[in-house]
């Protein structure tokens, strides 16, 4: 009897039933929807980094309008103040006081723009070496990509 049982032991197992047949479509209808899954997953990922990075292009364009405006009123207030010192120059009336009064004038708009020029050119420099350094690549979601790969490669 021990010697039986020790042949039972020894027999290879026996083909696969017509049940577990049927089930193979099955099981691959399960990984095509698992696949599809993950497609998904991946996919929402990526719509949020591109959201996150639209905004913070947005935000930063708009900052770099903003520093683009301040620095264009600048650019104007200075024209003004050369022109104000040019009309100064060619006044043909002789007297002092007349003459000091578009000076200061003048200067006051020089200094003036010359501050929005420097306010706005720092603004400006600032928001383009920020976007300049911003790395618009979806990192995360190559990273997620990669490891699903590697787990695919691990399972197969």
């Amino acid at each position: 009897m021990a010697e039986v049982e020790r042949r039972r032991v020894d027999l290879p197992a026996p083909a696969q039933t017509g049940s577990e047949l049927e089930n193979l479509p099955t099981l691959f209808g399960k990984l095509g929807d698992d696949v599809m899954r993950l497609v998904d997953t991946k996919l929402s990922l990526v719509k949020v980094e591109l959201k996150e990075d639209a905004s913070f292009y947005a935000r930063n364009g708009a900052f770099t309008a903003v520093g683009a405006m301040v620095a264009l009123i600048g650019f104007a207030l200075v024209n003004v103040a050369v022109a104000f010192f040019i009309s100064n120059f060619f006044a043909n009336d002789a007297g002092a006081a007349e003459r000091f009064g578009p000076t200061s004038y003048g200067l006051g708009f020089l200094i003036t723009g010359g501050l929005y020029v420097v306010i706005g050119g720092v603004i400006v420099l600032v928001m383009k070496n920020k976007l300049a350094a911003y790395n618009p690549v979806p990192t995360r979601t190559l990273e997620e990509i990669r490891k699903d790969k590697q787990w695919l490669k691990n399972e197969i």
